[in-house]
């Protein structure tokens, strides 16, 4: 084996650790904190800070759209902003196995880096773990995040203070992340491509706060579980029930294709780039028109609204007028999506 893959040297803690943290981590990651090189970085928070972690394990690494290190970037950056925070930092750990391909490291780092840009955060400390052949399957990668809490949108802080009337937004189409890597994982090609639409979402969800903080009652990133899980757990306990629509729900033509030929319902798939609000209905068409304006809500759409009845229960109006009961996901439909 030569110096282009991770050897079981990579993680001793030796000149190798070091080689490889100062030829690829400091590298690309570099920034005043992370520089020191010491066990923990010293950050500045705000009184109020939100504290998030994730571990990213998908198969495939690279895929169209994206890679594990800009879902695992973008993941940890949307959890913080959805939690009413502004992203500030980031640490990351990763467990390679021996023998990855340095030269595939080294494009998932530089990924990261380039979203880390895209978000405003510094990735200001990590740890990196070297396991034998056989133990790991490449390379799985935890990332913590930490974000300043946004006094104006304070009230996303607790449980959502929901009211009939409310109307519930997403911001896009639905589906194209989980559609996407079950594509390419089982090299299954299309005439339109499947891609991701994984990214941070700080250029859509930070001039909401700006512009409606006090409107939006609720706010959710569309991942593992997909909408209906979201919506279940949004209803469970609030008193009230959801009614959407089938026909206002945005989902790509290839995505509702590729849905039927395996027997999935969109409405159950991650996502990676979507978020999902419950906002006052009387700004709501004001929101809407805004998010349209933006990076990542163009094809934002108003799907239903906070009812007095059905208590606890999320009902589906299909295009054919009947109305059918959206339970919370049960079991996995695409492991290792994230």
């Amino acid at each position: 084996m030569n110096n282009n893959h991770i050897l079981i040297g990579h993680g001793s803690g030796g000149k190798l650790t070091h080689q490889l943290i100062e030829d690829v981590f400091v590298r690309y990651f570099k920034n005043s904190y992370l520089n020191t090189l010491n066990d923990s970085s010293i950050v500045k928070t705000s009184a109020h800070t939100a504290f998030t972690t994730d571990s990213y394990v998908i198969d495939p690494l690279f895929f169209p759209g994206g890679d594990i290190g800009k879902l695992a970037v973008s993941g940890t950056v949307n959890d913080l902003l959805v939690s009413g925070s502004l992203p500030k930092y980031l640490s990351t750990g990763f467990i390679i196995e021996e023998g990855f391909p340095l030269a595939d490291l080294k494009r998932i780092v530089l990924s990261m880096a380039e979203e880390a840009a895209n978000a405003h955060v510094e990735i200001v400390t990590g740890d990196t773990k070297v396991v034998k052949k056989g133990q790991c399957d490449k390379i799985f990668i935890n990332t913590a995040g930490i974000g300043q809490g946004i006094e104006t949108v304070s009230h996303l802080w607790g449980k959502p203070a929901l009211s009939p009337g409310d109307k519930i937004i997403i911001s896009g189409f639905l589906g194209d992340h989980s559609a996407a890597i079950m594509a390419a994982r089982n090299n299954i090609s299309f005439e339109k491509p499947l891609v991701s639409d994984v990214a941070p979402l700080n250029k859509l969800i930070l001039p909401l706060f700006e512009k409606f903080g006090n409107s939006i009652k609720f706010l959710r990133d569309i991942t593992r579980g997909g909408l209906a899980t979201i919506l279940n757990e949004l209803c469970s306990n609030s008193g009230f029930g959801i009614n959407i629509s089938e026909e206002k729900i945005p989902i790509r033509q290839e995505v509702s294709g590729f849905c039927e030929i395996f027997g999935f319902d969109p409405l159950y798939l991650a996502n990676e780039g979507k978020i999902v609000l419950a906002v006052e209905n009387g700004h709501a068409g004001a929101i809407l028109k805004t998010m349209q304006s933006l990076p990542f809500g163009e094809h934002s759409e108003i799907i239903g609204e906070i009812i007095h009845s059905n208590c606890g229960k999320v009902l589906l109006q299909t295009n054919i007028g009947s109305h059918r009961i959206l339970d919370m996901l049960s079991g996995e439909i695409l492991p290792r999506i994230c």
